[in-house]
């Protein structure tokens, strides 16, 4: 009899830490999506212009006016990467600024946009995919502020190098950063004004692996606080030489400590910078490289 009562302890244990978790930490809504369309909704042009093709993580912010989406074109015939910018009413049917690209000067890709009060914060990688800062009060026209400065724990900075695709939130009045080195893996610095920031931790708080699907390269695109927890939305490869990308989501408690879905890639194809927005059905999920498809939660 002791020996019954001590399993069917144990069991309820089990049952209570395991099974209600795996169900709650990754609710439906946030990691089972069908396509919407399934064509492509916006791409690059493929002709002889400036975004003959697009790249790498593009940002949409929904507000109050419909859609706004930053991209980064290039063509053969340049080696620089310029931001465009389109709107949309629907998120489906995008036009095109008239003025693109917008900054043509500067070499900006993989951005990532926040608003703060009256302004627009863009955060993208310059040309050595190291993460540069800029404003605008009207999404189009941006003010350089320079590259970030990031330190180490113990106030020195980090190692020269790559840091790149840039992923902020912001936690009360603490902004968190997540970037990547050479996709190796994703760190975390702090910062309260946006340009000085200090990490963490000095070791990644996403590695890649130990599964095949994100074996060689990870990088951040987006992070939101949903009923408790904290969702990131990241790119993974399972290729050495990059080939092929796919989309996944992990959670946290503490922005620190990850747990990947168990059942990543949630969306594979090679369809990669993942961007999730919220609307009257749930959420829509777009991927951005290299061309932007849409999908709906189930």
């Amino acid at each position: 009899m002791k020996h019954y009562i001590s399993m069917v302890f144990c069991l309820a244990i089990v049952l209570h830490l395991f099974p209600a978790q795996s169900q709650t930490l990754f609710p439906d809504v946030l990691v089972k999506f069908k396509p919407l369309i399934k064509e492509a909704v916006f791409s690059g042009t493929g002709s002889q212009t400036w975004d003959q093709q697009i790249r790498e993580r593009g940002y949409i912010l929904k507000e109050k006016d419909g859609y706004h989406l930053w991209y980064t074109g290039y063509s053969k015939s340049s080696p620089i990467k310029n931001l465009g910018y389109a709107t949309s009413k629907n998120g489906l049917d995008w036009k095109r600024h008239a003025n693109n690209p917008i900054n043509p000067q500067q070499w900006i890709e993989d951005v990532f946009v926040i608003k703060k009060g009256k302004n627009y914060y863009m955060f993208a990688e310059g040309k050595g995919d190291t993460t540069h800062l800029l404003v605008s009060k009207n999404k189009t026209d941006w003010q350089e502020l320079g590259n970030l400065r990031i330190l180490k724990t113990n106030g020195q900075a980090i190692e020269k190098g790559a840091f790149g695709t840039p992923c902020v939130i912001a936690v009360d009045d603490t902004y968190y950063l997540f970037y990547e080195r050479d996709d190796l893996g994703v760190w975390l610095a702090k910062s309260s004004n946006l340009i000085d920031w200090v990490n963490v931790q000095d070791q990644p708080v996403l590695e890649m692996g130990p599964e095949p699907y994100d074996k060689f390269g990870v990088a951040m695109n987006q992070v939101i606080f949903y009923h408790g927890y904290y969702y990131a939305y990241y790119h993974a490869t399972a290729f050495k030489d990059w080939r092929e990308w796919s989309s996944n989501v992990a959670v946290s408690k503490d922005l620190i400590h990850w747990t990947k879905y168990p059942q990543n890639p949630i969306i594979g194809n090679n369809e990669s910078s993942n961007i999730i927005v919220p609307d009257s059905q749930g959420f829509r999920l777009y991927t951005m490289h290299s061309k932007v498809h849409v999908y709906q939660s189930k």
